[in-house]
């Protein structure tokens, strides 16, 4: 088993590699918690002199970087390499400023992993949208965060670029049959 589906697979690897990866790292981000399913993570920004804007609170920038993959991430674990899966848009709302530590918990469902599977299973994109809550140490809620990602089956993939594929020459000059 390769390193990428190590890290898929087990959530103290995921955990580790993601606290140790340059951006998070650089921010201040940490992963504090992952589920053996990968249905539930908690990540925490700490407040630094390094992640404060110009008035003293959370860089905007630092409150989005840590709700930015988890989603998209958690389903790669969830659903595995028969899917295609990005992150195809995200909106943040800030409601508050951040101060100290703040938090963002995930969280995805059976359920959740059902509705893709029956969204795409005849070859369909799907793009729902998931929200995640960034909130301080009292509970109160500095920023929403929508993710909307994009799900389709690897299988309609490659059938859609078979079909679309221009015939091939062969060396007397004429389409192969």
């Amino acid at each position: 088993m390769n390193l990428r589906d190590q890290f898929f697979k087990k959530p103290w690897l995921f955990k580790l590699i993601l606290n140790h990866w340059g951006p998070f790292k650089g921010a201040g981000i940490r992963v504090v918690e992952v589920t053996p399913d990968f249905g539930h993570v908690v990540v925490e920004l700490r407040e630094t002199r390094r992640n404060r804007n110009a008035f003293g609170t959370h860089f905007g920038g630092s409150l989005y970087a840590m709700c930015d993959p988890f989603y998209a991430l958690m389903f790669v674990a969830r659903l595995g390499k028969d899917y295609v899966i990005w992150d195809k848009a995200a909106t943040i709302h800030f409601e508050r400023p951040g101060k100290g530590t703040v938090r963002a918990t995930f969280s995805l469902s059976p359920e959740d992993d059902a509705t893709v599977r029956q969204q795409t299973a005849d070859g369909a994109r799907y793009t729902p949208t998931y929200v995640v809550e960034v909130t301080d140490a009292r509970g109160e809620r500095v920023a929403l965060v929508e993710k909307v990602l994009y799900f389709r089956r690897r299988e309609a993939i490659a059938q859609k670029a078979h079909e679309t594929e221009p015939p091939r020459m062969t060396g007397t000059g004429r389409p192969d049959a």
